[in-house]
């Protein structure tokens, strides 16, 4: 069955760019939540027999000092604890007073980890965040114009390489924006495991991308007299079950991962999933026809 992808090129870019401009417009609305990775500060874990009541543990927490606490469910019978930076000492006394106001002999209060990270090195942070995904960008642009070089008509190789980073901004806006609103409505913070899952969308969404396009570069060196848009859409064709299954594949394992992981993971893997699915769609309905479209362009 030849599935005529190129045909309906301007539907498939179409709501891209609507998903792309939604997705900016969340992001500039709402804005990603940084946790204290980005930010400076503690973050503590808590897990009780009994999970008290939020407004409770908030009022036990403002007894001990802490201004501006955010307390945050975990699990079944556990807290995570936002807070200013806490020496040692401070947090002590804030894990005592915890114990002093809810550890029974029925109820007791564990600490399950307590992480602190200092205003400068969350700078130090954003800003090798920053470097390493502008560095990767501009890897792919020049590998993939190294790669193409052979076939550099109709289109230039280089526009390959812009191309595909058109596909995997794409998925990485949307995977943002989603953590966007989730921040907003349901208080998840962003931090370095995000930047990460955002890092392996981009390769996964490359990695897929570049499938296809190197079957179109195999037909295009056979069939250089054939039309450009045909050679695009028989490319897709071969290759469009390969996609499904690796993503299939790929969707079964993370979805374990997200079920049964455990919660310190689930954003990271949420990330990944939501990733996925949108890299699948950005190689076949946006990165090929892309290609289709400036061909286009340069004949006119």
């Amino acid at each position: 069955m030849n599935i005529p992808f190129i045909k309906y090129s301007k539907v498939w870019i179409g709501t891209a760019a609507v998903v792309i401009m939604a997705s900016i417009a969340i992001l500039a609305i709402f804005g990603l939540k940084p946790g204290i990775d980005f930010t400076g500060g503690s973050l503590m874990e808590v897990s009780f027999n009994e999970r008290p009541e939020h407004n409770l543990i908030l009022e036990n927490l403002f007894e001990s000092g802490i201004e501006n606490p955010v307390v945050q469910g975990t699990g079944d019978n556990g807290v995570l604890v936002r807070m200013q930076f806490l020496s040692e000492d401070e947090h002590q006394q804030v894990l005592q007073t915890l114990r002093d106001g809810f550890q029974t002999e029925e109820n007791k209060v564990h600490e399950e980890r307590f992480e602190t990270i200092g205003a400068s090195v969350s700078q130090t942070l954003r800003d090798r965040a920053f470097w390493a995904a502008l560095l990767v960008i501009l890897a792919i642009v020049f590998y993939v114009a190294y790669a193409f070089k052979k076939v550099s008509k109709p289109v230039a190789s280089y526009k390959y390489g812009l191309l595909a980073i058109v596909a995997l901004l794409h998925d990485a806006l949307v995977v943002m924006a989603v953590f966007a609103l989730l921040g907003y409505f349901f208080g998840t913070e962003v931090n370095i495991a995000f930047v990460v899952a955002i890092l392996t969308v981009v390769g996964y969404s490359v990695n897929d991308t570049i499938v296809v396009y190197d079957r179109i570069r195999e037909n295009l060196l056979k069939r250089r007299s054939d039309d450009f848009g045909e050679v695009i859409n028989s490319g897709l064709n071969q290759t469009f079950m390969r996609s499904i299954n690796t993503t299939l594949t790929t969707l079964l394992v993370l979805s374990a991962l997200y079920l049964f992981g455990g919660s310190t993971i689930h954003e990271f893997v949420l990330a990944l999933l939501i990733g996925v699915v949108s890299g699948a769609y950005s190689s076949i309905f946006i990165a090929s026809p892309l290609l289709a479209l400036v061909e286009r362009w340069q004949r006119r």
